[in-house]
């Protein structure tokens, strides 16, 4: 696997940011009521998130480091304004749906995490497959949450109905349905043994507290003694 091949792979399953990471949640669990919604927040942020690794990465070494945070959400919030035009333009009845989470991208951390932690470091090729890995990845994980709190709350499925077999549970398009719906993926994640921590940040660690425990304990002790 070369290394932009392994960006969009980590982006859409090891380090995906909304199901593994666990970024960017005030948009994952407020929009995905339906699978319309989610798959428009996803592909607004994929937009912003390719353009905005691209432009930082190009300007990594005239922007200084003193003033990069600002600079970013300069940036971020230029690609904003001009998504959020455009879905008021083309596609008004997303854009009213979707309503103030899409001016709310500016301060998405995923993009500015992104920024931070990678786009101005690297190429701005390898900076672009971290946007389209990171992007699609937080896409299909909304449309997915989206699509499963549709089917059980409404008996829809992007907007279509479907045959009722059985009574909608109304709980699942409210708050509570999407931190339901959150809970069962991340246990279907840990299952596959697909770890929140899959870069193992600290040696010896795999990336699940509870199976780590008894090392940081032993970690801590021999510290203590040295």
């Amino acid at each position: 696997m070369n290394q932009y091949t392994e960006r969009i792979f980590n982006g859409i399953i090891k380090e995906n940011p909304a199901i593994i990471l666990m970024l960017g949640m005030c948009p994952t669990l407020a929009v995905t009521t339906s699978a319309i919604n989610g798959l428009g927040m996803g592909l607004s942020t994929l937009v912003v998130l390719i353009f905005s690794n691209l432009i930082i990465s190009m300007m990594r070494n005239i922007i200084p480091d003193q003033v990069r945070l600002p600079a970013y959400i300069v940036i971020v919030a230029s690609l904003v304004t001009v998504v959020d035009l455009g879905m008021q333009a083309y596609v008004p009845d997303l854009y009213r749906s979707l309503g103030i989470y899409i001016p709310l991208i500016v301060v998405n951390c995923i993009i500015l995490g992104r920024a931070e932690a990678y786009a101005n470091k690297v190429t701005p090729d390898l900076a672009v497959m971290d946007g389209v890995g990171m992007g699609f990845g937080f896409t299909i994980a909304l449309t997915v949450i989206g699509l499963v709190r549709e089917f059980l709350g409404a008996s829809t499925v992007f907007g279509m109905a479907l045959p009722q077999f059985c009574k909608p549970i109304s709980i699942f398009v409210k708050a509570p349905g999407a931190f339901l719906v959150m809970a069962i993926l991340v246990a279907v994640l840990n299952a596959c043994n697909i770890k929140t921590a899959a870069n193992k940040k600290v040696e010896g660690c795999d990336g699940c507290c509870t199976s780590c425990a008894k090392f940081c304990e032993d970690k801590t002790k021999e510290d203590t003694e040295a």
